[in-house]
């Protein structure tokens, strides 16, 4: 079973889950946990292989690592601790492994707040997911994370999302990295079929207004689906969470505070 933490509430039902995105720990969400425990119960959760869910000598040989197993990870946990439904809070990749479980569970998800969400990858990005592909296995992992964080947040007020990714990132191993890459290498089909699907579910984007590669599919998703609004940051990156933390603890708290 994967890593996983919990702060508990004396009286709220209410349950927050935090998914961290690829390279990432639950560490990324160090600026939410005080201010979200004093209003719900909050679990935090290491993915596959990140953070302290090392991988086993059995997934070593593993290789089941697709959207749907690393999804059923996370549901592998919320049964475990009999949570019925939560709010989902994702980050990056995480956002798409929420969506994804809110496809496959739907009855399971409260709402779903998905910050520096991933909806569609342009061309430029796909173009760099094509170069490291071809070097992958002969240049460390390190440099290639690197260069997708810089791609991702270049600006300078960017820098402590990068410098945070990057330690955290640093805890992988190698393979463990390459498993990773190839899920994110086959992600358009199922980005495809979340820009089709309205689910219906209560949704926040959380964005940033200098999320160049990720905010324009949002906004037209916005305006395409029920039940779905757009927090927009100005002068902020992809990782709203740790840039902007004051502005999306108040906001985020208050959208799943109205909603119970």
């Amino acid at each position: 079973m994967l890593n996983y933490n919990t702060y508990l509430h004396e009286s709220s039902r209410t349950w927050v889950t935090f998914v961290h995105g690829a390279g990432g720990s639950s560490a990324i969400w160090h600026k939410q946990i005080r201010e979200f425990k004093n209003h719900f119960n909050v679990l935090l959760l290491d993915l596959r292989g990140h953070g302290d869910s090392k991988p086993s000598f059995k997934d070593a040989f593993n290789e089941r690592y697709d959207f749907d197993s690393i999804t059923n990870d996370i549901v592998e946990v919320i049964d475990h601790l009999e949570i019925i439904k939560s709010h989902f809070v994702g980050i990056s990749l995480g956002t798409v492994l929420i969506r994804n479980l809110a496809e496959k569970y739907p009855a399971r998800v409260e709402s779903m707040v998905l910050g520096g969400a991933i909806l569609k990858l342009d061309f430029k990005f796909r173009m760099l997911l094509g170069l490291s592909a071809i070097f992958k296995s002969v240049v460390p992992y390190i440099w290639l994370y690197k260069l997708f964080t810089f791609a991702i947040m270049p600006d300078s007020n960017h820098k402590e999302s990068r410098l945070l990714l990057v330690r955290e990132a640093k805890k992988l191993y190698q393979k463990e990295f390459i498993r990773w890459f190839k899920l994110s290498a086959d992600i358009n089909p199922l980005l495809r079929l979340f820009r089709a699907a309205d689910i219906g579910i209560p949704t926040l984007y959380v964005m940033g207004g200098e999320d160049h590669l990720f905010l324009p599919s949002v906004r037209r998703m916005v305006e395409q689906h029920s039940k779905s609004s757009l927090l927009l940051i100005e002068h902020c990156g992809h990782v709203v969470n740790v840039e902007q933390s004051q502005l999306f603890n108040n906001f985020v708290i208050g959208y799943v505070s109205d909603l119970n």
